[in-house]
């Protein structure tokens, strides 16, 4: 994360001109369109759509409701567009005319000049609708809006009336229609009523109901007295033992009768004395006789009697008849309970005739009710649709008189004071956000259009090689070592040369005697680089040369201020030794082979056997043999010397090497399979640097006391180096 924060960092500093200025461009483009382009007045107006309380008639209502088609129709919606429409513009058109028709500057407007600058929409969560208008002019602007929501609300109540005509004009032709239809079903019910004598289905169905459970209550109390009636009579006739009614009749009214109770004893008078006389006398004893002759006839007479209060002319003896109150009571009660038992006998026949006929009667009556209760459905129906039209009717009548609307105007178009358009605030945010874009885009384009290296992470990742070292950047003052106290006085620059040489002994297996330093391309400090290092390592008591082998543009004798002979020229052409020819320099341990006079086949020389065999000469002399040679990119100098070393160490700057020809360079050397030690940065800010540019305290530096510190350092190295020898 930090890493990333970093590398963004260094890529706005280095591309902070081009995307400032493209900024500044986008916001000086936007102002200069604020400046010259024309502004515009924006107006509004409310709409309310809205049907309560606005028809005296229900019809009124249902009309002036919005309508609703489809499941996903929104009737704000529909009404939004409706302001659009052409005819709600060709009527504003024509108010607006009419009212300026008398004006200086008559207006020509046309529907399309409206459409494009009218805006509509609906205010969340409300019936309301928010018209717009804009226009340079703001009180026309307003008067505009005006027209326009006059229109709407005029459209819409002529919408609303035609639409009450038109449902008045139908109902017009449907009401006679539906009276015909009411009267014929009128006159088919009653029709069928006097044809089966079926009342009201509910009404007879339920009397019918009625009267057979009361029947039937009826049949359940007459069988019970029936049953109380015969067994009273079994029990009567068992006292007087009467076979039948008629002798019941008989034997009462024979008892009752006068004549037969002086009859009856006159017979037993005679019975008395006809008794008497056959004690007396045989039976042909006149006084017998003449009894026997009185009892029969009087028994005659007795018979006819009977006959005569008998109901059938019949004959009962006088032992049948009940003479006495008991038995006349008794005989009584069963003849009343025989005639009771044969009335409420006959009323049961009755009620049961009369059950099964109503049975039979309910059971036809659903059969012969259907015909009937479709008729009456259909008179019913009939009559409910002629007064629902009847009732409909009116009300379109009054609708359309009334001339009601649902939309009302609750908000009027005010001529605005400032202008709407552009919007200053919303121009310049959009500047900012494209020019931010754009300057992104230059820095991003820029960036992959630029092959340089810039910092310690890009050359990590392209190269995959240890990273020895990161070095300062070294003012003007700093590139010569004349004199050489005031480099090595500088621990913040001598440190990141320390670290280098370290990492190089740390890092090799073996001890490195001789090493080649090269670069890419010209200016990424090689140079500096070696006379630097060599430097540091003399002064941490290694004896030190510096080969200048850059035949072609040689800086070491600048660098240490030496005269540029003798140099390597003069011990390759043998004219010198390698001793003679190496100079002292003002740092102890230090020596210098200048490039001695210049060569017109540096090439020639470099790949000789003289100089291999200076290369093992030094070795021999020197604990720490340093070769600067040419650029990768420039020849193959650098190549053919490092066969001779333990390694080359490859110099890479900031905003200077290119990518392709370090990748390159490296590439080539991998396949000459020279070893390569690892990679230089050069000319950055390192981490030492800042942390001896900086005092710990207000009262004391880290750079109050560098010599002692270097010369603890170098004595410390020494006595390591003399260990390992």
């Amino acid at each position: 994360m930090g890493k990333g924060i970093s590398t963004l960092l260094a890529v706005l500093r280095r591309r902070g001109l081009p995307a400032l200025s493209t900024l500044a461009a986008v916001i000086g483009a936007s102002v200069a369109y604020l400046a010259v382009t024309p502004r515009f007045y924006e107006t509004s107006a409310r709409l309310m759509v809205d049907a309560k309380g606005v028809s005296v008639s229900e019809l009124g209502r249902d009309l002036t409701q919005p309508s609703v088609v489809g499941r996903s129709s929104n009737p704000l919606a529909d009404q939004a567009e409706l302001v659009k429409s052409q005819a709600v513009l060709d009527k504003a058109i024509e108010k607006l005319v009419s009212q300026n028709k008398n004006s200086a500057n008559p207006i020509d407007l046309k529907t399309t000049d409206i459409t494009s600058s009218l805006k509509v929409s609906i205010v969340p969560a409300t019936n309301i609708l928010e018209v717009r208008y804009y226009n340079q002019n703001p009180e026309f602007a307003a008067e505009v809006l005006n027209a326009v929501s006059q229109a709407m609300v005029e459209e819409n109540i002529q919408a609303i009336s035609s639409e009450a005509t038109k449902v008045r004009q139908f109902l017009e032709k449907e009401v006679p229609v539906a009276r015909n239809r009411l009267q014929k079903a009128e006159v088919a019910e009653s029709k069928y009523r006097q044809q089966s004598g079926v009342i009201a289905d509910t009404d007879q169905t339920r009397s019918l109901v009625e009267s057979l459970a009361n029947l039937e209550d009826q049949e359940r109390i007459l069988l019970a007295q029936v049953q109380e009636a015969r067994s009273r009579d079994d029990s009567l006739r068992k006292l007087t033992a009467t076979k039948n009614i008629n002798n019941a009749y008989t034997s009462v009214r024979s008892g009752q009768d006068e004549q037969l109770k002086a009859l009856r004893a006159k017979l037993t008078q005679l019975e008395t004395q006809l008794i008497e006389a056959r004690l007396q006398f045989t039976d042909n004893h006149p006084r017998v006789v003449s009894l026997l002759g009185q009892r029969d006839q009087i028994r005659t007479l007795y018979g006819e009697e009977v006959a005569r209060v008998s109901p059938a002319n019949q004959t009962a003896s006088s032992a049948d008849v009940a003479s006495d109150q008991i038995s006349q009571n008794l005989t009584t009660q069963l003849i009343n309970n025989e005639v009771e038992r044969l009335a409420v006998e006959n009323k049961l026949r009755a009620v049961q005739s009369m059950r099964t006929n109503l049975q039979a009667r309910l059971t036809v009556l659903p059969l012969r009710q259907q015909p009937l209760t479709m008729l009456t459905r259909q008179r019913e129906e009939a009559a409910e649709s002629l007064k629902l039209l009847q009732s409909k009717l009116e009300e379109a009548r009054i609708a359309e008189a009334q001339k009601v609307s649902n939309l009302r105007i609750i908000e009027i178009a005010q001529a605005p004071t400032a202008y709407a358009y552009p919007k200053r605030s919303v121009v310049l945010v959009i500047a900012m956000f494209f020019g931010s874009i754009l300057a992104t885009g230059i820095v991003l384009l820029l960036e992959l259009m630029d092959n340089r290296l810039y910092d310690v992470a890009d050359a990590e990742e392209l190269l995959k090689l240890p990273l020895l070292g990161v070095l300062p950047r070294l003012p003007a003052t700093k590139l010569t070592l004349e004199p050489a106290e005031k480099f090595l006085d500088d621990v913040g620059l001598v440190e990141p040369y320390r670290m280098l040489l370290k990492n190089l002994e740390f890092r090799s297996s073996d001890k490195l005697q001789i090493v080649v330093v090269s670069s890419t391309i010209s200016g990424e400090g090689k140079s500096v680089v070696v006379s630097h290092l060599g430097a540091v390592a003399a002064m941490l008591s290694r004896r030190t040369l510096i080969i200048d082998a850059d035949l072609r543009r040689p800086v070491q004798h600048t660098l240490f201020n030496l005269p540029p002979k003798p140099g390597i020229t003069d011990v390759l052409n043998g004219n010198r030794s390698l001793l003679s020819a190496a100079q002292s320099t003002d740092i102890e341990n230090l020596f210098v082979l200048t490039c001695g006079e210049l060569h017109g086949r540096p090439s020639q020389l470099l790949e000789s056997e003289a100089m291999k065999s200076l290369v093992a000469e030094a070795a021999l002399h020197y604990d720490l043999v340093i070769i600067d040679t040419p650029p990768l990119g420039v020849c193959a100098d650098a190549s053919t010397l490092s066969q001779y070393s333990d390694g080359v160490i490859m110099t890479t700057r900031p905003s200077v090497t290119l990518k392709e020809s370090l990748q390159r360079a490296v590439a080539e050397l991998n396949q000459n399979r020279i070893p390569i030690l690892g990679v230089v940065i050069n000319g950055m800010e390192t981490e030492t640097e800042k942390y001896y540019r900086y005092p710990i305290d207000e009262n004391q530096s880290f750079l109050s006391r560098p010599l002692r510190r270097l010369n603890l350092l170098g004595s410390s190295s020494r006595n390591s180096q003399n260990d390992l020898r």
